[in-house]
């Protein structure tokens, strides 16, 4: 990827690794032809995209306007665990706003990344039954981690949801080629506020950068109390030369309830994952419940460097807080 960083002004032929056997080998095919990335406005719905970090081939299917809150501006003094637990967001970061998109990833470059495939998860009903639905092939990509590409193929990119929100239109002269079909803007109306991208977070320890989103996932209600979920993706960046090591997570997490509960493990997901010069990024889902509409979240993340020099990483504190309910709409079948 570190080739494709200075693409700025010529097109290129754009190429991919094509597994023929897991066993065997891997070709390489040409996919498209990589465009100037777009230094002002922003990419239409259709836009097929690299991922600047992860590298994988996607879609733009619309943009999102992000508040972003960066806690690496320089502060007078340094805040305590327990301020941060009274006070909950600092008031003196303040949020700028910044262009997000919400792209399909290709399924055939899931495999490969450094980053969950799945980051769309909402409750599918008002009952209390209600289940779990999660949207896979999803994701959220600021715009400067966007590098457009245009391609010849009718159907450049494989996910089931390609051809149920986007169409191909021959009458387009200009790129992208391909238009929001009625179902996507239908399905955008109806789960805005699950999907909606509304702030976000970020905190730079040590050259370790995390970014946090969090996203209302809905309420679970019942005779005896109503449960209120959220999801959070993070993303972990080693801005150092150094390769760094994730050990354990530590997180605090407060409820206007008035609870307030630790939680500590080893790695996140299941994985201790390495942020190395080739491999500087890793990013995963999560979720959290709260018997109370809102609360918030902080903590830090231990890392070893390959040195054995250890640090805990601070975890920017997010606020959760719900929105007014209406009932999801799944994606087409």
């Amino acid at each position: 990827m570190e080739s494709l960083r200075n693409v700025f002004g010529r097109k290129q032929i754009l190429f991919a690794k094509i597994l023929i056997n897991k066993r065997t080998y891997a070709r390489l095919a040409e996919v498209g032809r990589l465009e100037s990335p777009k230094l002002g406005g922003k990419y239409e719905t259709g836009q097929l995209i690299l991922h600047r970090v992860f590298g994988y081939r996607g879609v733009v299917l619309f943009p999102w306007i992000a508040r972003v809150y960066d806690r690496d501006i320089p502060q007078q003094r340094e805040d305590s665990e327990e301020e941060l637990g009274s006070r909950g967001l600092g008031r003196e970061v303040k949020g700028r706003t910044h262009t997000f998109y919400q792209v399909l990833i290709d399924q055939r470059d899931c495999p490969f990344i450094r980053a969950q495939a799945e980051a769309v998860t909402f409750l599918g009903n008002q009952e209390t039954s209600r289940s779990l639905y999660a949207i896979p092939g999803l994701d959220y990509v600021a715009h400067e981690d966007i590098i457009p590409y245009s391609s010849v193929e009718k159907n450049p990119l494989q996910h089931e949801l390609f051809d149920k929100f986007l169409e191909y239109d021959k009458t387009r002269v200009s790129d992208p080629p391909y238009i929001a079909h009625e179902t996507l803007r239908a399905w955008q109306k109806k789960n805005h506020p699950w999907l909606e991208l509304s702030d976000v977070h970020k905190e730079t320890t040590e050259n370790i950068r995390v970014t946090v989103i969090p996203f209302y996932m809905g309420c679970r209600e019942s005779h005896a109390n109503s449960v209120y979920w959220w999801r959070y993706c993070i993303r972990l960046e080693n801005l150092g030369h150094l390769s760094v090591q994730l050990r354990e997570r530590h997180w605090r997490i407060f409820s206007l309830s008035g609870t307030l509960e630790t939680v500590r493990g080893r790695g996140v997901v299941g994985q201790e994952p390495a942020l190395t010069k080739t491999l500087p990024a890793f990013q995963y889902s999560s979720h959290v419940s709260l018997q109370a509409p809102s609360g918030h979240m902080w903590g830090t993340f231990r890392m070893e460097r390959e040195d054995g020099y250890t640090f805990d990483c601070r975890i920017p504190p997010f606020s959760l807080e719900s929105k007014a309910e209406n009932v999801p709409a799944t994606p087409p079948q």
